[in-house]
C-alpha cells in the first residue's frame, strides 16, 4: 500500500470516527507520553475518548466492518495508562481511550456498580463516604478499574477478585456479555481478559458494612506507607515485575546490585528496587533496555527469571 493510499485510508478512518463520537474527541497523531504514567511513548495514529457505552459499541461497529485497523489488531484500548510502557515509535491504528467521564458509580446497599473508566481512588472515596469497607487496599493504586480487573491487581493483601462480584464485557462484535468472578479465572496478576479480546463496561463489586473512622484511618496508613515507601515522586508504572513465588522482586534486583542502576533515562529506584523510575529524560527504549538488562543480571545472581507487570504496547 503507498503512501497517497495510506493517507486517504487514515482520512477515511478519522471521517467515520469522527461521525460517531464527535470531532472534539478524536484525535490524530495524539503524544502517548501524556497518557501513560511513565510519561513516555510515541504518538498513536488516531486516538478516541470515549465517553460511553453507545460510543463504544458504535466505534468498535465502525473497526469491525470497515478493516480499517492493523493487521492481527482491531485497536488498543487504554484507561489511565498506568501499567503501560509504549515504544518510543508509537502506535499504528487507532487507540481507544476510556476517558474520565466514563466513570459513573451507582451504590445499592452493600454492593457499587462502577464504570471501567473509574479510578480506584474513586471508588474506593465512594465506598468510604457510604460506610463500607474491603476496598481500602486499592485506594492508593493509580489505575483505572478496568485495567485492574484485566490484571487482578492488588497491593497490601488485597487483590480485586476479593471484591468483584460480576463483569459486564463488550466483544470485539460489540456484543454485551456478563461473567461471574468465577468465570473471570482470577488468579495472581490475571484474568480471562489476559486470554480474550474482551473490554470491560462495568464492575459490581462488593463490599461490606464498616466503621467510617476506621476505614479512613486504614486508607491513611496504607497512603503513608506507598509515600515512605515507594518514588512515587517520579513517573512510573508502579511495582515494574510481578512476584516470583517464593521471593520478592525487589529483593532479588537489589541483591543483584541493581539499586540506583540507570540506563539513559530510566533508573531502578533507590528507595524501592521494585520500581524502574523515568528521572525525567527517559526514553521507553531506555525503560525496556533497563527492564531486560535487570532480567538478565537478576537471572545471573539467583537462578530466577522475574516477568515485567508491565504490558508493552507496540515495536520493541
Amino acid at each position: 500500500m503507498n503512501q497517497g493510499t495510506n493517507r486517504l485510508k487514515k482520512e477515511l478512518i478519522i471521517q467515520k470516527l469522527a461521525d460517531a463520537v464527535g470531532q472534539e474527541q478524536l484525535f490524530a497523531n495524539e503524544k502517548m507520553s501524556a497518557h501513560t504514567t511513565f510519561r513516555v511513548g510515541g504518538v498513536a495514529d488516531i486516538f478516541v475518548e470515549i465517553k460511553d457505552r453507545i460510543q463504544l459499541e458504535k466505534v468498535l461497529t465502525i473497526l469491525k466492518s470497515e478493516n480499517l485497523c492493523v493487521p492481527n489488531r482491531d485497536f488498543y484500548l487504554i484507561g489511565n495508562g498506568s501499567n503501560l510502557l509504549v515504544s518510543d515509535q508509537g502506535l499504528r491504528g487507532v487507540v481507544l481511550h476510556l476517558s474520565k467521564e466514563y466513570s459513573h458509580i451507582a451504590v445499592n446497599g452493600n454492593t457499587l456498580v462502577c464504570e471501567a473508566g473509574c479510578t480506584l481512588a474513586a471508588i474506593a472515596r465512594r465506598a468510604y463516604e457510604c460506610g463500607l469497607t474491603g476496598f481500602e487496599f486499592a485506594a492508593g493504586i493509580p489505575g483505572s478499574l478496568g485495567g485492574a480487573i484485566v490484571m487482578n491487581a492488588g497491593a497490601y493483601d488485597g487483590e480485586m477478585k476479593q471484591v468483584v462480584k460480576s463483569v459486564r464485557l463488550m466483544t470485539p462484535d460489540a456484543e454485551i456479555i456478563e461473567k461471574s468472578a468465577e468465570e473471570m479465572h482470577f488468579s495472581y496478576r490475571h484474568s480471562i481478559l489476559k486470554e480474550q479480546e474482551l473490554i470491560v463496561l462495568d464492575v459490581t463489586i462488593e463490599l461490606s458494612p464498616g466503621d467510617q473512622t476506621k476505614i479512613r484511618e486504614k486508607m491513611d496508613e496504607l497512603a503513608f506507607k506507598r509515600r515512605d515507601k515507594q518514588p512515587l515522586e517520579y513517573p512510573s508504572a508502579g511495582s515494574t515485575f510481578k512476584r516470583p513465588e517464593g521471593y520478592f522482586a525487589a529483593k532479588l534486583i537489589d541483591d543483584a546490585g541493581l539499586r540506583g542502576f540507570s540506563i539513559g533515562g530510566a533508573q531502578v529506584s533507590e528507595k524501592h528496587c521494585g520500581f524502574v523510575i523515568n528521572k525525567g529524560n527517559a526514553t521507553a527504549s531506555d525503560i525496556y533496555a533497563l527492564i531486560c538488562e535487570i532480567q538478565k543480571r537478576v537471572k545471573e545472581s539467583s537462578g530466577v527469571m522475574i516477568e515485567p507487570e508491565v504490558i508493552l504496547l507496540g515495536d520493541f
